[in-house]
């Protein structure tokens, strides 16, 4: 069951902030689909809005040759009682204090005040997570988040102390391009290149949990930097290539679970099964690595050879811890 109806889908949300203007061109219209939908979606999508044999009735075409609105006003936002129940669910979780301020929360609390959570966080049970999550709801954390997440939107350069994994305590100047979440270490961490004399040293990845100091130099990298290159750099050179079968709704579990990473995926239609390639950063390896083992036998590693090699021996000490013996032993 989706949680919510096909009105928050993205072809209405573009539909909708077409409609915000009384009147629009065809060249506006292509620029939005392609903006805002998906990869594919030019190629069916515009006539379905600029009037003609198929569309859905939502524009008029006015001499001049301009797209008008049929309705009087634009689409209103519709806040449905699922939607706010899903909003008062997600207001429990810590993590949300790290984007929103305790007045942004006291006021949207207020306004959801009768409202049941759609659901509460002891329903769900996460397997495979290491233990030593990110303490969210610490005031420390809680600025440094924020301190990192403002750095990331306006490149600034930052001076930045942290202890490395390996404990070493680690202290310069960073220009950080990029946050994101791990699900299985529960803990968020920063992307970043490492500056000495404004020039970029190498290029790094910084647990948000282990900053010990961070402070805004009043610089700004102006440097063109991007973040593709920044993980073609470090990602695998020869990419994960994965079966993935269909049985347990395998390929759409696949797809959700690394849908941040590029891939090139090939489908065949005659079996369902799915041919991925997928490259990922040769620093998360390990990670890829317990995140594809988790679906067992929907998927095979087909490649590379190097994590072929690294799954088998992962899967032989389970196994040896499990029964005592090395699988190959066993007849």
């Amino acid at each position: 069951m989706n949680i919510f109806s096909e009105i928050y889908g993205t072809y209405f949300r573009i539909a909708a902030k077409l409609l915000e203007n009384e009147s629009c061109s065809e060249k506006t219209v292509r620029e939005e689909i392609a903006c805002r939908g998906f990869r594919d979606s030019v190629l069916f999508l515009p006539q379905k809005i600029i009037p003609g044999d198929e569309d859905w009735g939502l524009f008029r075409r006015a001499q001049d040759g301009r797209l008008v609105r049929i309705t009087k006003n634009a689409p209103p936002h519709i806040v449905t009682k699922m939607q706010k129940m899903w909003l008062k669910a997600k207001l429990s979780d810590p993590r949300m204090r790290l984007f929103m301020d305790d007045d942004t929360i006291s006021r949207l609390e207020e306004k959801l005040d009768g409202i049941k959570p759609l659901y509460h966080a002891e329903h769900f049970r996460v397997t495979d997570r290491y233990s030593d999550s990110d303490d969210f709801t610490d005031s420390t954390y809680i600025a440094n988040f924020r301190a990192v997440l403002d750095a990331v939107k306006h490149r600034k350069i930052m001076y930045i102390e942290f202890t490395s994994g390996h404990g070493n305590r680690i202290g310069g100047k960073f220009v950080l391009l990029k946050t994101e979440y791990s699900p299985k270490n529960d803990k968020f961490r920063a992307y970043c290149f490492w500056l000495k004399n404004e020039r970029i040293r190498s290029s790094g990845i910084i647990n948000i949990g282990r900053i010990t100091k961070i402070e805004d130099t009043g610089r700004v990298f102006r440097t063109a930097v991007s973040v593709e290159d920044f993980f073609s750099e470090r990602k695998c050179s020869e990419p994960a290539v994965i079966k993935v079968t269909p049985e347990r709704n395998g390929a759409e579990r696949f797809m959700m679970e690394f849908a941040s990473y590029e891939k090139h995926t090939v489908r065949d239609l005659e079996t369902g099964v799915y041919t991925v390639e997928m490259w990922y950063d040769l620093q998360d390896e390990t990670e890829v690595l317990i995140r594809l083992l988790s679906f067992g036998p929907v998927i095979e590693i087909l490649g590379s050879e190097r994590l072929r090699s690294l799954a088998a021996e992962r899967i032989a000490r389970q196994y040896d811890l499990l029964f005592g013996n090395n699988p190959d032993d066993v007849g």
